[in-house]
């Protein structure tokens, strides 16, 4: 008898090409992925893959078998997206953000995200990487970019400003001409802030560069440099000021997305209906890093910081 999750397995590294890749995917270890491929070779008789140093190639009977098993995989998600229509309104929500509304924003106000359902379990993924709702690696997403793939349910949330800030010491002791900049690394060169914080230095050379923006804004807040920050990072840290370069970075607009198929279930429209809601609620903060007039968050950035003119 195949075993269905030796059969996804197979898909996953005949994909990604490695066993690291596709137990990241499947948030295993790389010694299960191995393990349910040599499962799946011992059930067929069949050796599906070259193991080679740089990774795992399908054998000419892998690449045959490829396209029916994969075909298998999408009518099971479809089943499993489709049985969520009949779940009770507990259980676990699995939301993929990006980590700078991760950890400034939505891990501040998970309760308000369970809709007022005590059953229900958020679990807030903080990544960079779009995760696949047609996989089920995420049931709800919040996305800078409007996905395009079909199948997908997309909602308008939010409107994100930029600016760029530095500590008020950082352009005391520097000319502008002197100024060094801190922004995202190769990975993330297409990203429009970095694209017009570029610009804006010119010749001037960056400081530091990284793919978290954690990081980056760690680096301003310590005087490191000028950093191009989204309003609620940047207007609410006490240690920043607003610096004017010329102009500014062009607004993101952000998307809550999910599966249509998974919108049926009742916890997840509950989730997505809260999180929608709270969205919502936030605009301003998220907009300019105006905090609400009370709340957790009132007094921290809520009046409006003097942008220095150098």
């Amino acid at each position: 008898m195949l075993d269905w999750d030796d059969l996804r397995h197979f898909v996953a590294v005949a994909r990604l090409g490695s066993l690291s890749a596709a137990a990241r995917e499947l948030r295993v270890e790389h010694t299960t992925v191995a393990r349910r491929v040599d499962a799946l070779e011992a059930t067929l008789g069949v050796r599906l893959f070259d193991r080679l140093a740089r990774g795992w190639r399908p054998t000419v009977e892998g690449e045959r078998l490829l396209e029916p098993a994969r075909r298998l995989e999408d009518d099971a998600l479809a089943f499993e997206r489709q049985a969520l229509g009949s779940a009770p309104l507990s259980g676990t929500v699995r939301v993929s953000v990006p980590p700078s509304l991760a950890t400034a924003l939505l891990a501040r106000d998970l309760d308000a995200l369970r809709g007022g359902h005590a059953g229900i379990v958020v679990e807030l993924v903080a990544e960079t990487r779009s995760a696949s709702l047609d996989r089920r690696e995420a049931d709800l997403a919040l996305r800078l970019q409007r996905p395009s793939a079909p199948g997908l349910v997309v909602r308008r949330v939010a409107e994100l400003r930029y600016a760029a800030y530095a500590t008020p010491a950082y352009l005391a002791a520097h000319a502008p001409s002197g100024w060094r900049f801190l922004g995202y690394d190769d990975s993330l060169r297409e990203v429009p802030q970095q694209q017009w914080l570029e610009r804006r230095a010119g010749a001037r050379p960056f400081a530091l560069r990284s793919n978290d923006l954690a990081v980056i804004h760690a680096a301003a807040a310590a005087g490191g440099g000028v950093a191009a920050l989204p309003a609620f990072l940047g207007a609410a840290d006490p240690a920043l000021v607003q610096v004017d370069v010329g102009g500014a970075p062009p607004p993101r607009t952000l998307w809550l997305v999910m599966h249509a198929d998974v919108r049926r279930s009742q916890r997840v429209a509950a989730v997505a209906e809260a999180l929608g809601a709270w969205l919502e609620r936030e605009a301003a903060w998220l907009r300019d890093g105006v905090a609400p007039a009370t709340g957790p968050r009132a007094g921290a950035g809520a009046r409006r910081r003097r942008t220095r003119r150098r």
